[in-house]
């Protein structure tokens, strides 16, 4: 990992000039940590530099990674899911798991020789 100098931010904001990026995007190109890459981001952000164009979701299908956009610009809004959706989401992931363990058959096999 590199410290932050001006090559670092240069390169920093020419990856933003030429599209949206996410921090671990921009750590990974110019060299530093996450961390660095997000503390600017939040500077730069609030002195309307750059602005959260997007997000990137997880796994889960969470928001969870920002995408950044050189310009100002509104922030994008995180998508929530209700209470109600969540728990729809669990209970059709737990009958599909009881559907397969049910058409699966037994799970130990007993050999006797």
């Amino acid at each position: 990992m590199v410290k932050v100098n001006a090559m670092s931010f240069a390169k920093m904001m020419r990856l933003l000039l030429e599209g949206p990026h996410t921090a671990h995007e921009l750590a990974e190109e110019t060299g530093l940590f996450k961390r660095t890459v997000y503390e600017s981001m939040h500077a730069l952000e609030k002195e309307k530099v750059v602005h959260v164009s997007a997000w990137e979701k997880d796994a889960r299908g969470a928001d969870h990674t920002p995408v950044y956009k050189m310009g100002p610009g509104k922030r994008a809004v995180r998508s929530k899911m209700t209470g109600a959706e969540r728990q729809a989401k669990s209970r059709a992931k737990k009958r599909a798991l009881l559907e397969i363990q049910m058409f699966a058959g037994p799970t130990t096999e007993v050999n006797h020789e």
